[in-house]
């Protein structure tokens, strides 16, 4: 099963972080311009929070407040989970799952280094289904085997 760490190989290490009196319109902006559905919120080089799509549905636009005035630490998602490198992504799919979170910080130790969502998990994981498949599919066939 593939690791959280082949998995930011392949697609990335970039993190788009934000602090928190950041104004939740200027975290949107962010989001908009680097296409995320969310952005990590740090403060002193340590993850304090999470803030999202949903946090800004739920938090923002559902009780009637101001994204311009609001701050991202009042919207934030303040209970992190996240993983390890090492992890893999059954794991992942797991945690993610069972705390309906969309979004996964990826810590070595303290240091942040990267961030993976539900669709990379599930991407990868019909990835690696794939490949299982073909590789059996050869060796049924006999095609490509001696």
């Amino acid at each position: 099963m593939t690791k959280v760490h082949e998995l930011l190989d392949a697609k990335g290490r970039s993190i788009w972080t934000v602090a928190p009196e950041t104004s939740v319109f200027d975290a949107l902006q962010l989001m908009s311009e680097k296409q995320i559905g969310a952005v990590l919120v740090v403060e002193s080089r340590k993850l304090v929070g999470v803030f999202s799509e949903r946090d800004y549905a739920r938090k923002i636009v559902l009780k009637g407040k101001s994204s311009k005035s609001a701050t991202v630490q009042e919207m934030m998602t303040k209970r992190i989970f996240f993983v390890s490198p090492e992890e893999t992504l059954a794991t992942c799919m797991k945690l993610m799952t069972a705390q309906h979170v969309r979004h996964l910080p990826v810590l070595d130790g303290d240091r942040l280094v990267g961030i993976i969502t539900i669709g990379d998990v599930v991407k990868q994981v019909i990835s690696d289904q794939q490949f299982t498949i073909d590789e059996l599919t050869k060796y049924i066939t006999g095609d490509g085997y001696v």
